[in-house]
C-alpha cells in the first residue's frame, strides 16, 4: 500500500527523506525557505534538518508563523509574500513546508502565487494533514467568516510523511486527524473504519500502514475527479455541517479542532443521511454512538439560526440549495443530495439539543 502511493507522488519515511534529497541535488535551487508555525520549528524542525545533513545551509532559510487557525488569513499571506521578497526568492526557489494544515494549506497558497508560481514541498506534521491535506492538491485560506473560501487547486512536488512527528502531538490534534481517517471509511471503505473504531487514536495504535490506508481512499477518489465535480465531494461527508461548526465555535471564542468539528458535523449528517439517503436507521444510529464516544457534543452550542447563516455561505452550494454528500451505507456514500434547509435544521436541533 505505502509504495503504490508514490504515483501519486508521497512517500514515507526513509524513502520521503531519499526522494526529497535526489530533488534537491536535481532542481538545484537558488533558495530553500522552509515555513512552519513556532510548535513545529521547536518540536519537528530540529528533527527534520538532523536527517538531511546535504541541504545547503547557505541556501537555507526559515520563515516562522504564529500557530493556530487565524494565521490562515489574506493578512498573513501577504506578510508570507513579504518574506519571500526580503529573502530575495525568485521563481528559481522551493518552499518546504513543515506543519499541520494550516501550514500546507497557506504555504502551497502563497508558493502557487508568488512570481505566478514557485514550487513548494509538503511534509505534513499532524495527523489531519498526513491523511486529509497531504492528497488532494487543495490550497488556501479562510475569508471572513468562512473557511478555505480562497484557494487554488495546485499540486506540490512532493509529499513526505515521517510518522514519527506524531509523537509531538497532543491528544485533541491527534483525535483531529483520527476523524478524516474514520470518515474516510464511512465514505468508502467499511472494514477500514471498523479497524479504526476499535482501536484507540494514539500512536501505539495509529502506524504507517494505517495512514497509508486513509490516505489511498482519498488519493483513489482524487484521481478520479480532480477538481471536485463529481465523485471527490464524497469527501466532504460531514463537512457542511462540521465547518459551519468550526466557523461558529472560533467566533465564540472555544475553538474546536478541524477533526473535531467534521465528526460533530458527520453525527449530524448521518441524520439526514437516514432521512435523504436511503440509509438504515439502525445502522444510523450505531454509527453516532460510536462517534460520540470519542466525541461528544460540546455543552455550548450553537442554536439553529446561527449555524443557518454559516451554511448559507457554504461553497458547496449551488445558489440557495444546499447540497450534502451522505451515506447510503457505512462505506458507501451519495453526492449532490438536495436538502432543504428547514429539514437541515430540525435534524441538527434534534441532535445538538434534543
Amino acid at each position: 500500500m505505502i509504495d503504490q502511493l508514490e504515483k501519486f507522488g508521497l512517500f514515507f519515511e526513509e524513502k520521503a527523506l531519499l526522494q526529497f534529497q535526489s530533488l534537491m541535488l536535481e532542481k538545484d535551487y537558488s533558495k530553500i525557505a522552509i515555513l512552519c508555525d513556532s510548535h513545529t520549528h521547536d518540536l519537528c524542525l530540529p528533527i527534520f534538518l538532523s536527517q538531511l545533513p546535504t541541504l545547503e545551509a547557505g541556501k537555507l532559510e526559515i520563515v516562522e508563523l504564529e500557530p493556530g487557525e487565524e494565521t490562515k488569513s489574506i493578512e498573513v499571506l501577504a506578510q508570507v509574500w513579504d518574506a519571500f521578497g526580503a529573502l530575495e526568492m525568485d521563481r528559481h526557489s522551493v518552499l518546504i513546508n513543515l506543519g499541520g494544515g494550516v501550514i500546507s494549506d497557506l504555504g502551497g497558497f502563497a508558493a502557487a502565487t508568488y512570481m505566478r508560481g514557485i514550487d513548494f514541498i509538503n511534509f505534513p506534521t499532524s495527523l489531519l494533514a498526513m491523511v486529509d491535506a497531504s492528497v488532494g492538491a487543495k490550497t488556501g485560506i479562510n475569508f471572513g467568516a468562512y473557511k478555505n473560501r480562497i484557494g487554488l487547486f495546485t499540486e506540490p512536488l512532493m509529499v513526505g510523511i515521517l510518522p514519527e512527528f506524531l509523537e509531538t502531538l497532543p491528544e485533541e490534534e491527534f483525535l483531529s486527524g483520527w476523524a478524516e481517517m474514520l470518515k474516510h471509511g464511512l465514505i468508502a471503505d467499511a472494514e477500514h473504519y471498523r479497524g479504526l473504531i476499535r482501536r484507540k487514536p494514539n500512536t501505539s495504535q495509529i502506524d504507517s500502514a494505517l495512514i497509508a490506508h486513509s490516505v489511498a481512499i482519498k488519493a483513489e477518489v482524487v484521481a478520479q475527479d480532480k477538481h471536485e465535480g463529481g465523485l471527490r465531494k464524497i469527501l466532504n461527508f460531514g463537512h457542511s455541517i462540521g465547518h459551519a461548526l468550526e466557523s461558529w465555535y472560533q467566533q465564540a471564542g472555544q475553538p474546536l479542532t478541524h477533526g473535531y468539528a467534521v465528526a460533530l458535523g458527520m453525527q449530524v449528517e448521518l441524520s439526514l443521511s437516514a432521512a435523504f439517503a436511503e440509509c438504515d436507521i439502525n445502522e444510523v444510529q450505531a454509527l453516532q454512538r460510536d462517534l460520540r464516544k470519542f466525541y461528544p457534543v460540546p455543552v455550548l452550542k450553537p442554536q439553529a439560526t446561527d449555524l443557518k447563516t454559516m451554511l448559507l455561505g457554504d461553497k458547496k452550494n449551488k445558489g440557495s440549495h444546499l447540497r450534502f454528500s451522505l451515506l447510503r451505507s457505512c462505506g458507501a456514500a451519495l453526492y449532490d443530495i438536495e436538502v432543504p434547509m428547514d429539514s437541515v435544521l430540525e435534524h441538527y436541533n434534534n441532535y445538538f439539543h434534543g
